[in-house]
């Protein structure tokens, strides 16, 4: 075939990118970590058109190098502090190339067997290793499966809380007259309102619960706007709860709250996208107080566990809901297999149907790390994190914006918001750190995560220095 690379060929090249790969991490800090390039300049560099003729790995290569690496915001810059980190390590790139390389469809057991049992038993260790609840083991009624993201696992979670409170009645009938409602506090993650148009809820089904002091949600307000709605003749489908929001990872209070779940029979999830992931450790284990009421639980290994995205680990307590709202069987994907009820398929597990085979990049992390190694890995990010932390709570400049339970310290200037905005603009200008912001009781307010592989107490100390120097540099 022209243009075919060969095996041989593969061989070579597959050293190549693995030598680019290892030298890209030798030598990140030389990148800014935000990109500074500026809208529409990578595809200025590039060929408008597609090659007539096949291009050689070197010539792409090229290009690589002169247009693809000045837009690239390097996640994996030990000066990142952004958003959440993304996670990323060797042996995660090497599982994800190994799965790439087989290159399966793995919607059922019988398309590939071994990527169903070793998704199972990966999502059960996992279990183990956060000291999650027996009953998301899949020897149990219920079970986990690898989703592609937190936001595809809050869909799911919708779906099946959805099918469970309406008795399947909305996958035969549709939504009809029912007015089905959700709950989370007003900290939570957009991707629910999201989720709530895709289930045909509609946004205006969403009820936003006010926060306390620390932004974690109110349970008493809770209660209130679940007793209106059945008042007013609606039915409360589910609650999101979350273990570390987005904005300053406050943690909810979930045992109070699936006790409020349990008692109006509403589908409770937990979001622990970000902070499941500090449970690897015993002693903070207390962020999950409440979550052995949860129906769902999910948490995202590539965010804070050294695995690339994507890998979004969701449990269920009772699988057959979730089935119930996804599974559909056409004559062409009927095998002994399915039939004989002694296997999973996990294309019911989701909304896609096609699968990748994500549990060997979590399996090569676990096994090369272990489990000592993960909580060495997240002990010294808590650590860093309190140290930073304590730096702003003695500043005479900063303070602290919000509590800082696991591994994000939410701070802002005490010249005010054109002041943290500012600070913010010259620190990700200067390329050596990279800060995102929310807003916090009405202030603009810094955030500074620390969650990346190569993150040392030196990056800490120079993005504090930076802050500093921002600081004294302010009209």
């Amino acid at each position: 075939m022209c243009g075919a690379m060969t095996p041989e060929e593969f061989r070579i090249h597959g050293k190549q990118m693995v030598d680019w790969i290892a030298d890209y991490w030798e030598n990140i800090e030389q990148f800014p970590v935000k990109s500074q390039v500026s809208p529409g300049w990578v595809r200025d560099q590039l060929s408008p058109v597609p090659p007539e003729s096949p291009e050689t790995y070197n010539e792409i290569m090229r290009d690589v190098d002169s247009a693809i690496l000045p837009g690239i915001t390097h996640w994996q810059h030990p000066g990142f502090h952004a958003y959440f980190n993304s996670g990323g390590s060797a042996p995660s790139v090497l599982g994800d190339l190994l799965s790439s390389g087989f290159s399966i469809q793995g919607m059922m057991w019988a398309t590939s067997p071994a990527a169903t049992e070793l998704e199972t038993l990966v999502l059960d260790w996992l279990v183990e290793l956060l000291d999650l609840p027996q009953h998301f083991l899949s020897s149990t009624a219920g079970g986990g499966v690898i989703q592609d993201s937190a936001s595809s696992a809050t869909l799911t979670a919708i779906l099946a809380a959805r099918e469970q409170v309406t008795n399947g009645s909305v996958n035969r009938e549709g939504l009809g007259s029912q007015k089905l409602t959700a709950y989370a506090s007003a900290h939570a993650h957009s991707s629910i309102e999201k989720g709530l148009r895709i289930a045909g809820m509609g946004s205006a089904s969403l009820r936003l619960i006010p926060v306390d002091e620390h932004y974690a949600l109110d349970a008493t307000a809770l209660r209130e706007a679940i007793e209106a709605d059945i008042a007013a003749g609606h039915l409360p489908s589910i609650v999101v709860a979350n273990v570390g929001t987005t904005s300053s990872t406050a943690i909810d209070p979930v045992a109070d709250i699936g006790a409020i779940c349990k008692e109006f029979g509403v589908w409770l999830h937990v979001d622990a996208a970000l902070a499941g992931t500090a449970a690897l450790v015993p002693e903070m284990r207390w962020i999950h107080d409440g979550v052995e009421l949860a129906d769902s639980y999910v948490f995202n290994p590539h965010k804070w566990m050294l695995t690339s995205f994507d890998a979004s680990c969701l449990w269920v307590k009772d699988r057959n809901a979730l089935i119930g709202a996804f599974k559909i069987t056409p004559e062409y994907l009927q095998n002994a297999a399915t039939d004989s009820g002694g296997v999973i398929d996990y294309r019911d597990w989701q909304v896609q149907m096609g699968r990748r085979f994500r549990a060997l990049k979590l399996w090569f992390v676990i096994r090369t790390y272990g489990a000592s190694g993960l909580r060495t890995f997240v002990e010294e990010h808590l650590r860093l994190t309190r140290l930073l932390a304590s730096w702003v709570s003695e500043s005479a400049d900063f303070s602290l914006a919000a509590p800082h339970p696991v591994n994000l310290v939410c701070f802002k200037h005490n010249g005010g918001d054109a002041a943290n905005r500012t600070i913010m603009d010259r620190i990700n200008a200067d390329g050596k750190s990279y800060l995102t912001h929310t807003v916090l009781s009405g202030d603009v307010v810094l955030r500074a995560a620390i969650g990346g592989e190569r993150t040392l107490q030196r990056h800490i100390e120079q993005l504090w220095a930076q802050l500093e120097a921002a600081a004294a540099e302010l009209p």
